[in-house]
């Protein structure tokens, strides 16, 4: 995941993988200081100046790894924090449209301030084309940058990995770095995230003391448990700091698998879980007009470790009731079928 160049202290990598006679970047605080020293202005009052301001700080060409296909920055302005994202909506992005936000950045001793947002096409000087599949050439006055999206188009669960009464919806790229398998029973009308190990996994996992089924990612805070039945871990836990931060960690329900989503795959399991929203959602499963999206985040947000042993405890006991097993796995807080989200411009802020 790239950020801006001005930020490169904070960035968690500089590429998704580092190859074997590669070391680690070396971050300092030299760097963070003497950027912050600067002082320098952005022009945070104009959105149009602001996009060439971010357009102009980019390389040519930029790879978007996460699947909403949200492009993240942060920068510094007068000495203040500040995050953003340009997103290339799959809805609308062929129609020459740019999602465009930034606001300053979120710190946990004060509320959310505003966030300035903007929907920007032709008729605001900005232009989107259409290049490739997965290649797009956003262009403001005389500067331009080539937008790659994260092609997985040919990704797919291991055989074996899904139940028989599973189907997959699509590959999720989370902007922590870790891809997963979104999947959804038909039968029992849940969905998974199941972690994806086709590819290595930027993350070290520790199992919890209480059980060795439930494994938490040193550097994430994700925890998945070894299915008692498939050779797969599920997502069951986000932890809750992360969520509240708002952060890279905060879990893949705002990184669905839309560049991949088979026709209207993904809104036919919406409404078997939800059917009181026929109608009022498109293929995505978002509303019409845009200001909320169906919720599917089926795992936990955890305080301290010892309240993922619950799933374990659960497991356990339902182990031979397959319905009552898969359920084991939705936490009670997060039921899949009232529950949306707004559709937030702000996103992500990235981790401290």
């Amino acid at each position: 995941m790239k950020i801006l160049k001005l930020v490169l202290p904070f960035a968690l990598f500089a590429a998704p993988a580092l190859h074997a006679q590669e070391l680690p970047k070396l971050q300092t605080n030299q760097e963070y200081i003497e950027e912050l020293s600067r002082n320098a202005q952005a022009p945070v009052a104009d959105k149009k100046e602001m996009l060439r301001f971010v357009l102009k700080s980019l390389p040519d060409r930029v790879k978007v790894y996460p699947t909403e296909n949200y492009y993240y920055f942060r920068f510094y302005s007068g000495g203040v924090q500040y995050a953003g994202n340009i997103r290339l909506d799959a809805s609308n992005r062929d129609d020459g449209k740019l999602h465009f936000a930034y606001f300053v950045d979120n710190v946990p001793y004060k509320s959310e301030g505003p966030v300035t947002y903007a929907v920007m096409d032709e008729k605001d000087g900005i232009r989107v084309e259409k290049v490739e599949r997965f290649l797009y050439r956003v262009s403001v006055g005389d500067r331009s940058v080539l937008f790659e999206l994260n092609d997985l188009s040919a990704v797919r669960p291991p055989e074996g990995a899904l139940d028989p009464d599973e189907r997959f919806i699509g590959p999720v790229f989370d902007e922590s770095g870790i891809r997963f398998f979104l999947v959804y029973n038909s039968k029992y009308q849940l969905f998974h995230y199941i972690l994806d190990e086709t590819v290595p996994v930027p993350d070290q996992f520790n199992r919890i003391k209480s059980t060795d089924r439930i494994l938490l990612g040193v550097r994430t805070g994700f925890a998945f448990y070894r299915d008692l039945k498939r050779e797969r871990k599920i997502l069951i836990g986000v932890f809750e700091g992360n969520a509240l931060a708002n952060n890279y960690f905060d879990g893949p329900f705002d990184q669905l698998p839309d560049n991949f989503i088979e026709g209207d795959d993904l809104q036919k399991a919406i409404l078997e879980v939800a059917p009181y929203l026929k109608g009022k959602i498109d293929r995505f499963g978002g509303s019409f007009d845009g200001s909320e999206r169906f919720l599917i985040a089926p795992y936990m947000l955890y305080a301290r470790e010892e309240d993922l042993f619950a799933v374990q405890r659960c497991a356990a006991a339902a182990a031979k009731d397959p319905a009552r097993y898969y359920e084991c796995f939705l936490a009670s807080d997060r039921p899949p079928s009232p529950a949306k989200k707004k559709a937030d411009p702000r996103r992500k802020a990235a981790p401290k």
